[in-house]
C-alpha cells in the first residue's frame, strides 16, 4: 500500500492533522518476497538511532516493530511490556529495541512527536511511547493535531514546536526509509512483530510465550 499525496491531504481534511499538509508521501510497502533476514540485518539500524533499554552486550536482544495506532501494540505495551521490563530489562537480562513501523498517517506523526520530545533519550522515548499507546483512542480520533500538542505540552513543548516537528520532512523521510528496509530486508508487514536475537515472532503475544523464548537463550 502506498499512501500518495492525494491520500495524504483528505486524511488531513478528516483527521485535522493539518501540520502533515506539504510532507512527501510516506511509502506503506506490501508484503515483499526474498530470503530471511540474518540476526546481523534486524541489529542494523538504518536511518534513526535505535532507542533501546537494557545493555548493549546483552546475550539477547528483542527487536519490536510496532504502529503507533495499532490496537494490538496498544494491548502489548499495556498488558505485556511491563513484565517483560520487569522480568528482563531492569534485570539487565536482556536488551529491548523498539522501532517504528507506522501502518497509517496518524502512526507516523504519533513517532515523530516521540522522537521529538526524546531527542536521544531513550527512557523518556518510552516514556512517551506508553504516553501514546495509553491514550490511543484519544489522539487518533478527529482532533489528532491539538491531542499531540497536549501531549507534547505535558513534557515541555509549546504547540508551536509540536507543529514544527510534525512538519519536519528529514525526519519522516527517515522514518519511511527505516520502514522500508524492515519491510523489504527484514519481511516485517504487519504490527507487532518481533525478533528475538534475530528471529522472527509475528502477533500480540503472551508473556508466558516470550519466556519461553527467553530463558533457553539466556542459559547458552
Amino acid at each position: 500500500m502506498i499512501i500518495t499525496r492525494r491520500a495524504v491531504n483528505a486524511v488531513l481534511a478528516m483527521g485535522g492533522l493539518a501540520a502533515f499538509v506539504g510532507l512527501s508521501p510516506l511509502r506503506l510497502i506490501g508484503e515483499a518476497m526474498a530470503q530471511s533476514a540474518t540476526a546481523t540485518d534486524v541489529a542494523k539500524p538504518v536511518s534513526l538511532p535505535d532507542m533501546a533499554l537494557g545493555p548493549k552486550d546483552a546475550v539477547v536482544t528483542i527487536t519490536e516493530y510496532a504502529s503507533m495506532t495499532c490496537p494490538h501494540c496498544s494491548r502489548f505495551a499495556e498488558d505485556v511490556f511491563p513484565k517483560i521490563k520487569t522480568d528482563y530489562i531492569d534485570t539487565n537480562k536482556i536488551r529491548y529495541v523498539f522501532r517504528e513501523f507506522p501502518l497509517d498517517i496518524k502512526a507516523a506523526a504519533g513517532a515523530m512527536l516521540a522522537r521529538c520530545i526524546a531527542k536521544d533519550d531513550a527512557g523518556k522515548y518510552f516514556a512517551v511511547i506508553d504516553t501514546l499507546f495509553k491514550s490511543q483512542d484519544t489522539w487518533t480520533g478527529s482532533n489528532t493535531t491539538e491531542s499531540l500538542k497536549l501531549i507534547g505540552k505535558q513534557t515541555g513543548l509549546t504547540g508551536d514546536q509540536v507543529e514544527s516537528c510534525l512538519k519536519d520532512q528529514a525526519l519522516l523521510d527517515k522514518i519511511a526509509a527505516d520502514q522500508k528496509y524492515a519491510n523489504e530486508v527484514l519481511k516485517v508487514n504487519s504490527t507487532p512483530t518481533f525478533f528475538i536475537n534475530g528471529d522472527m515472532v509475528k502477533g500480540e503475544i503472551a508473556f508466558e510465550d516470550f519466556k519461553k523464548k527467553i530463558d533457553p537463550l539466556l542459559k547458552n
